[in-house]
């Protein structure tokens, strides 16, 4: 682990690898860079990985700044100046990550080489506020998410971990042990829910903003979509009501299969068995869809 000043606030830098077109990895709403461990120790082997966390996560600085995906694209320019990266880099995006993958392509097409959008957020994800989800919805609004964020960040840890008590999923207990002691750490840090705030407070707009910026882009992309059914079998087993989750679902991949017109030079795969997570459940099918984007241009 390292760090960069960016925009007067340290940020903490991931780094593997020394070879290879460069890959630039950003990490959902909420989500340390410990959670890619498996992938980023796969594509170190045959490319240099860089990952960070936004102002607020792990061990970066936040100040009062705005959250939005207009910050991640300047602090993603910022940091690729900063690392002297000369060439064109693969840039990789989860959920919100994806979003800010989607706004970054757009603005500075030139310093991407390829892109792997992985269960990406939408730019038009407001739409999923229209849908009929009584139970879905209950808890899980922005307005609660917001309202719950503000009054973690103005907790201290001890009350954090009391509250949330952290845990890890069975394939992260598999992880080594310094990394599942920052998984647990990354949870309980008010700076997280000061970040992520600022984030959903913003993310509609920003959409919208994206959606309007008109670029034509023949970048090479790969679309990666959760499975859908797989995802109504977990949560029917969660007794949340399947006619529900599908309608959920079915936006949703809906929504997903927009992105490949992002560019003219797209593919769509459809990562079997997994849910939100790819990254988790099935790290194999991240590392062979970059590895493709590798072989275009070694």
């Amino acid at each position: 682990m390292s760090f960069l000043i960016i925009n007067q606030n340290k940020i903490e830098i991931l780094q593997k690898g020394q070879d290879g077109t460069p890959i630039i990895i950003l990490t959902g709403m909420g989500c340390s860079f410990d959670e890619w461990y498996e992938v980023t120790e796969s594509l170190s082997k045959s490319n240099r990985v860089i990952m960070f966390h936004r102002p607020g996560l792990g061990a970066s600085e936040i100040g009062n700044e705005v959250r939005n995906t207009q910050a991640v694209v300047n602090e993603v320019s910022e940091m690729i100046h900063l690392l002297k990266l000369s060439e064109p880099v693969i840039l990789v995006g989860h959920s919100y990550g994806g979003l800010c993958v989607q706004h970054f392509v757009k603005e500075h097409p030139e310093n991407v080489a390829g892109i792997v959008l992985v269960d990406s957020t939408s730019v038009e994800l407001k739409v999923l506020d229209d849908l009929n989800l009584p139970v879905l919805n209950e808890g899980s609004t922005d307005e609660f998410w917001m309202e719950k964020c503000r009054s973690y960040s103005q907790m201290k840890r001890e009350e954090l971990s009391e509250i949330i008590n952290p845990t890890l999923t069975e394939k992260q207990k598999l992880l080594p042990n310094d990394i599942q002691k920052r998984l647990i750490d990354f949870q309980i840090n008010p700076s997280l829910y000061k970040a992520m705030h600022s984030e959903i407070s913003n993310w509609k707009r920003d959409g919208d903003i994206i959606q309007n910026l008109v670029v034509c882009l023949d970048i090479p992309l790969i679309v990666i979509s959760r499975d859908k059914e797989h995802n109504i079998r977990l949560g029917t087993m969660e007794g949340l009501p399947e006619w529900e989750l599908r309608l959920f679902e079915e936006k949703w991949q809906e929504l997903i299969m927009n992105q490949i017109n992002l560019t003219s030079n797209s593919k769509l795969i459809i990562a079997q068995e997994a849910s939100h997570s790819i990254h988790i459940d099935r790290p194999d099918i991240i590392v062979q869809s970059i590895n493709k984007l590798n072989s275009l241009f070694n």
